[in-house]
């Protein structure tokens, strides 16, 4: 038993050392649509890593416009790739903007989930909502569909991306669908707690 219990803090220690591999799954919220290098949330996460000493890589691979089929279609390659310990799929709002059955996309969702943690990674779900005037069954599925994902795979799970921000217009790029550079650290804010939960 003294063994065993020393070979598996031999491994814990091991798997400390080496550090977290995030890969990050998104569309332009990630991908850093309208910003300048450097400026978008997840190169903010990165130094907020390292700031906090956490031994972690970060991999950006989100795509501006990109869907849950188009991450879905990508993963097992980015998973084979890059071995990630943690994977943050931030995908759906492209879907639900374009009126695609929330079925479909919870399907690809869930289907991502679960390539991830066959490939041994844990998994964080970063949810999405859309506006009121999608209806109210509409908007009242999609937004549950991340929660649904996230427990029927054990996962982490950000219930809305935007929630720091939603509601002030200035943090929006005239578009009013991108967050401006000035908002990004808010959405490091509101993924923060969560991941950090699972790369503890």
């Amino acid at each position: 038993m003294a063994f065993a219990a020393l070979m598996l803090m031999l491994a814990t220690n091991s798997a400390y050392a080496k550090g977290a591999h995030i890969l990050i799954v998104g569309d332009s919220l990630s991908a850093g649509y309208g910003l300048s290098t450097g400026e978008g949330w997840v190169d903010l996460l990165t130094k907020k890593l390292a700031a906090e000493k956490f031994s972690a890589t970060v991999t950006n691979a989100s795509i501006s416009g990109d869907t849950t089929a188009g991450g879905l279609s990508r993963l097992p390659a980015l998973l084979a790739k890059h071995s990630p310990t943690l994977v943050v799929i931030e995908l759906g709002g492209n879907d639900g903007l374009r009126g695609s059955p929330v079925a479909a996309a919870r399907a690809n969702l869930l289907k991502m989930a679960e390539l991830s943690k066959a490939a041994g990674a844990k998994v964080l779900i970063v949810g999405m909502r859309m506006p009121p005037n999608f209806g109210p069954s509409y908007t009242a599925q999609f937004e549950g569909m991340y929660a649904d994902v996230a427990k029927a795979v054990g996962g982490g799970l950000v219930p809305f991306f935007l929630e720091k921000i939603a509601t002030d217009l200035t943090k929006f790029q005239a578009d009013r669908i991108h967050p401006t550079a000035a908002a990004q650290p808010a959405l490091v804010d509101t993924v923060w707690p969560s991941l950090v939960k699972l790369i503890k």
